[in-house]
């Protein structure tokens, strides 16, 4: 299999690493608009037969169709920010071929009622075109990183294989990692990490649809596996809520991560200055958007890794009637600690965990156990084959029993 991957940032360089491990990936060619970072990426392989770097404007889907054009793959994964998907997602169509993320385009927030209900949903661009994917025969498989992605396999699973009917598909995250040296800093992308948690949280419910909450609302203690331990969780606008319920029968979807008390009072005063916009502002002779600067200033979460300790947690708690006719309440879950994927990968725990659910998903698509065409979630394929694919790659799930 021949694999374009366009960012060569956190998450790229750490699907290049694991894909490196699997025989199933014959050609990986990593392409960014920064030369000296993918080279940098290829030259830390030491494969250059399999192994290879292009630059490309992430931004311009001519140059994107272009490089397709050139590589010939046999499929492309956007391991940018989600602001570039549009011209990515457009180019595989153009070009024809097979194209996955790990992100859906952004939300626009509905202008006079922002806290009530949704203006432009995430994905709404790429979920629309559903309808012409399809009658290309082309498959865009949308979300498939760790979360939404492992995140949705869990859900469809429990689906599958446990409940007879589910109340809720509620995706908890929270972790216990420590990063020395540093008062804030995130362990993702930081542009990413405003856009979820000030955007309006999402929820939906049957019969009633989208709906949306106030930022960081609706506190609730999810005692999290493994010893990582209690957290406060809180809503957060997630693409899990916008893609499970079109493939999962289920009554409510929510999504909540365990922030902390630091973390959200930092991302309350970024807002509050109005360090969170994205629209540029003149400083001085130049035009630049305050939430680059954040950004800028802040250190590269693919950096840390040699700094951070501890472990991270994706998870989905689901809760209904189980298959024994019996209330079940149950939290399906993956685990990456710090130590392993730094000794093992060379990449930390956030960026190793999302990254290795694309490699998976491209392996089960190359050998045909995973099927489609369309515009389609990680709901839409059987889960066994992926989480017995995980597990056969050293990151098996856990799964424990709640009180229902």
């Amino acid at each position: 299999m021949r694999v374009l991957v366009v960012g060569a940032g956190g998450v790229g360089a750490a699907f290049a690493a694991i894909a490196q491990r699997r025989e199933a990936f014959e050609r990986v060619v990593l392409a960014d608009v920064a030369p000296e970072r993918v080279r940098s990426v290829v030259a830390s392989l030491g494969e250059p037969a399999r192994f290879s770097a292009e630059r490309v404007d992430a931004s311009d889907q001519a140059d994107v169709v272009r490089l397709i054009g050139r590589v010939r793959p046999d499929a492309v994964l956007n391991a940018c920010d989600p602001r570039l998907n549009v011209p990515i997602f457009g180019a595989a169509l153009e070009a024809r071929v097979t194209y996955l993320d790990m992100a859906l385009t952004p939300s626009r927030p509905d202008p006079s009622r922002p806290y009530e209900r949704p203006g432009t949903l995430l994905g709404e661009h790429q979920l629309a075109q559903h309808e012409a994917w399809e009658q290309a025969g082309l498959l865009a498989l949308v979300g498939m990183g760790v979360e939404p992605g492992l995140s949705d396999v869990f859900a469809r699973y429990a689906a599958d294989e446990l409940f007879s009917t589910i109340r809720e598909v509620g995706v908890r995250d929270g972790s216990d990692l420590v990063i020395e040296g540093y008062d804030f800093a995130p362990t993702f992308s930081i542009w990413t990490t405003i856009e979820e948690c000030l955007n309006p949280p999402l929820v939906w419910e049957r019969g009633r649809g989208f709906y949306t909450t106030p930022p960081f609302s609706e506190p609730e203690v999810f005692e999290f596996p493994e010893g990582i331990g209690k957290l406060q969780c809180v809503n957060v606008e997630h693409e899990e809520v916008v893609l499970v319920p079109r493939w999962v029968v289920c009554e409510r979807v929510t999504f909540k991560y365990g922030l902390g008390e630091q973390f959200i009072d930092v991302l309350r005063t970024l807002h509050q200055l109005g360090l969170d916009s994205t629209e540029p502002t003149a400083v001085g002779n130049v035009k630049v958007a305050p939430r680059d600067v954040v950004a800028a200033v802040l250190p590269d979460p693919a950096t840390l890794g040699n700094r951070m300790t501890g472990r991270t947690c994706a998870g989905t708690w689901v809760r209904g009637t189980g298959s024994d006719g019996n209330p079940l309440s149950t939290y399906l879950y993956h685990i990456a600690d710090n130590e392993h994927t730094m000794r093992e990968y060379g990449s930390q725990a956030v960026v190793w965990q999302t990254a290795m659910n694309p490699v998976v998903a491209l392996e089960l698509l190359d050998e045909g156990t995973w099927q489609g065409t369309g515009v389609l979630g990680p709901e839409a394929f059987p889960p066994t084959p992926f989480l017995e694919r995980l597990e056969h790659l050293g990151a098996p799930h856990g799964r424990v029993e709640l009180p229902a």
